[in-house]
């Protein structure tokens, strides 16, 4: 897996990745610390592969905080960031990348719950930690980010529209962020090759991720996007907070 990160640019900085035991989230988290940083993984019922990735990554020479914590429970929220705040003092970098509202026997407004409440919960907890300079990353899919102008599947569509109400909740905090001297910015991309997000859409609608990528072109397979969000946390925010990754001809402007 190639390194989109300058060697030695986040020396001194510390992340923490939600849902970062695997998929998207364990490869950025990877990049970051590729790149210098120490890294807090954040997992719900993973720690077998939440452990085995910390070891990975400490090779590297950087520090690293494993924290199970589960994001719909504000008590397990503060616990992690108290873990946090006594491991490392300050956090540079928070990546809000754990979503879901697919899995099944879940309640009917988990996915609201988890997508939008779980994450501005998660912002406000950390905002202690945040120094000025801090950057804030939300990663999303184009079918959520877009959902408003441009219809999903009928199976993501509770999904995609809890999703696009996080992404609206933590809108509204940026210029709370930029008193601070916060920066925020939304990664929005296309279906991913090989999460469980596809997975569950490809089981539920047999097909889709075949049809997606013809329109598209490609898609980016994970680690390929997981390289996009571990960028989004140094490189300059667009005027309107948002890095668009992949195609975006088959969805309608905002």
């Amino acid at each position: 897996m190639s390194q989109p990160l300058p060697a030695g640019s986040l020396t001194g900085k510390t992340a923490l990745v939600t849902g970062s035991s695997r998929g998207i989230g364990a490869d950025t988290a990877r990049y970051l610390a590729q790149a210098g940083a120490d890294v807090v993984i954040n997992f719900r019922n993973k720690a077998p592969r939440a452990e085995k990735l910390a070891t990975e990554l400490r090779e590297l020479g950087v520090r690293v905080l494993v924290v199970g914590a589960d994001l719909t429970d504000p008590d397990s929220v503060a616990a992690m960031f108290d873990e946090v705040a006594r491991a490392f003092g300050s956090l540079d970098i928070l990546v809000l990348n754990a979503s879901g509202g697919m899995e099944s026997g879940v309640a009917e407004d988990y996915a609201l719950t988890l997508n939008r409440d779980a994450q501005v919960r998660t912002l406000e907890t950390a905002l202690p930690l945040l120094p000025q300079g801090a950057r804030v990353v939300f990663v999303t899919s184009h079918q959520a980010h877009f959902i408003r102008t441009t219809a999903t599947m009928p199976e993501y569509e509770p999904v995609a529209l809890s999703k696009r109400a996080g992404e609206d909740a933590l809108r509204e905090r940026i210029p709370a962020l930029a008193e601070r001297g916060v920066e925020f910015v939304v990664v929005s991309g296309d279906m991913i090759e090989g999460t469980i997000t596809a997975t569950l859409l490809e089981r539920a609608n047999p097909g889709a991720i075949a049809t997606r990528r013809e329109s598209a072109g490609r898609l980016y397979n994970v680690s390929e996007f997981a390289a996009e969000v571990a960028l989004a946390a140094i490189e300059p925010v667009p005027a309107d907070n948002t890095r668009l990754v992949g195609d975006t001809g088959s969805f309608a402007g905002e």
